[in-house]
């Protein structure tokens, strides 16, 4: 488990594809596969370098024995007053846990249980008392995976560009 390196643009691009492809994981994402793929080199480029270092996003990536990349988590840190993507401000400085997504043969394994404590950590690290993610209300496998992390209901529900979705939480 580690954090994305800044010269990894092709391969933050290649596993995103993977993603918005995989038939049991596009429900979690915003994005298509053709739309992502449209995106220039740049693009990914910069979101490489921006998720590297610093503290306005992080992604973190698991390798397999031979490196080849086998999961993703991402966290953005989100000021008060920034507008989420469902349109509401924010009413305090917090971190959202985005893109989660384990390849289907490295599922089981507890990949998610590390990726989300790699996201805990960073989002502690900046003094966060607590991790948010949104989950799709059909996406029962995700959500089990984030109670048994420790993420539970805020109450919060809402309908966005991808159907119903609840919030939840993360006490750090």
């Amino acid at each position: 488990m580690r954090r994305v390196r800044a010269d990894e643009g092709e391969r933050v691009r290649e596993l995103r594809l993977q993603s918005l492809r995989d038939r049991d994981a596009a429900i979690a994402f915003l994005d298509t596969a053709e739309n992502a793929a449209r995106h220039p080199a740049a693009f990914w480029a910069d979101r490489a370098g921006g998720a590297s270092t610093g503290t306005a996003a992080a992604q973190f990536v698991a390798e397999d024995d031979a490196g080849r990349w086998v999961g993703t988590a991402t966290v953005l840190r989100r000021a008060a007053g920034d507008v989420d993507h469902l349109g509401p401000s924010l009413d305090a400085d917090r971190s959202d846990v985005v893109g989660v997504y384990v390849t289907p043969e490295a599922r089981g394994a507890g990949l998610i249980d590390a990726l989300l404590t790699a996201c805990a950590d960073w989002a502690r690290s900046l003094g966060d008392d607590a991790l948010f993610l949104d989950v799709h209300s059909d996406n029962a496998r995700a959500e089990a995976a984030y109670v048994r992390n420790g993420f539970v209901r805020t109450g919060l529900e809402m309908t966005g560009p991808i159907g119903p979705e609840r919030e939840l939480r993360r006490p750090l």
